[in-house]
């Protein structure tokens, strides 16, 4: 009891009272970040991008604090923010891609030129292929790039071109981002689950504290004090009976009421004025625990 009247205790580090709210609230937060960022990738860049995921992951974990599993929370924070990353920068992908089927336009072109990418460990090397339509104009955009040696000096290939020369040319078979949206989907997914999954650990930790704390000595012998005195204690001309919540310093109101339930009255949540009050009938009845 905090001392204010109709105000339950609520215990350092317990989780919120509504975590199915809190964590549809999260996930809902997850994913609008995730849209965002889709959204901006392009205009704000990787260095703009950095301080806003720092945030984005920062606020996740005072948010899932609330659950109660803190010893969770910046670990799957992490992970939320590693696979909301993810999701973005595989969906920028499929953006390129489905940008390219829109609006780009398939021709066939020569290749006339072709180039490794610079050597990195054992990673295999990317191969660069400039392109030519058959009048001998260039195909517009950067330079057509393979995982692999598929194409050599003089080969014909239909590729897809971007008009407006931001995107690389692609093959037919290249354009294809059924792939990459699943992708990003799988990653948001998980994302989400990591809240479901905390919200849920968060829950069980809670119940196990409570289990703990009701069935320990001196809070049986705390409960067994209010239920004599509940038993003992005389009514006032208005039928309540009230006593100082300082003589059960380790109940919480909620629990009081629920030990008053189980013995016929109620707690009353109204004008108590630091005191705790039960009657048969009150006129707004603490929720009981």
């Amino acid at each position: 009891m905090n001392g204010v009247a109709g105000t339950p205790d609520k215990a350092p580090g317990r989780s919120s009272r509504h975590p199915v709210l809190l964590a549809a609230g999260l996930a809902c937060y997850v994913l609008a970040v995730i849209v965002g960022m889709y959204v901006v990738a392009d205009d704000i860049g990787l260095a703009g991008q950095i301080p806003l995921w720092v945030v984005y992951g920062v606020l996740l974990i005072v948010g899932m604090r609330l659950f109660g599993a803190r010893e969770s929370s910046s670990a799957a924070a992490l992970f939320i923010v590693a696979a909301s990353v993810m999701s973005v920068g595989v969906a920028d992908i499929a953006r390129d891609d489905l940008t390219l089927r829109q609006r780009g336009n398939e021709v066939v072109a020569t290749v006339v030129s072709e180039r490794l990418a610079e050597a990195e460990g054992r990673k295999a090397r990317d191969s660069f292929y400039t392109l030519e339509h058959e009048d001998g104009t260039r195909v517009p955009g950067p330079e057509m790039r393979t995982q692999s040696d598929e194409y050599d000096v003089g080969d014909v290939v239909t590729v897809i071109e971007d008009p407006e020369a931001d995107l690389r040319p692609q093959t037919p078979g290249q354009v294809d981002a059924t792939g990459d949206v699943l992708g990003a989907a799988g990653f948001a997914l998980a994302a989400v689950g990591a809240v479901g999954w905390l919200a849920w650990r968060g829950s069980a930790a809670v119940r196990k504290t409570d289990e703990t704390v009701v069935n320990s000595p001196a809070m049986q012998e705390q409960e067994e004090k209010l239920r004599e005195a509940l038993r003992t204690y005389p009514a006032d001309r208005r039928g309540y009976v009230k006593m100082s919540p300082g003589e059960f310093p380790g109940l919480s109101q909620g629990r009081a009421a629920r030990i008053a339930w189980e013995m016929g009255l109620k707690a009353e949540a109204y004008g108590n004025r630091g005191s705790w009050r039960f009657a048969e009938q009150v006129v707004e009845e603490v929720p009981h625990e």
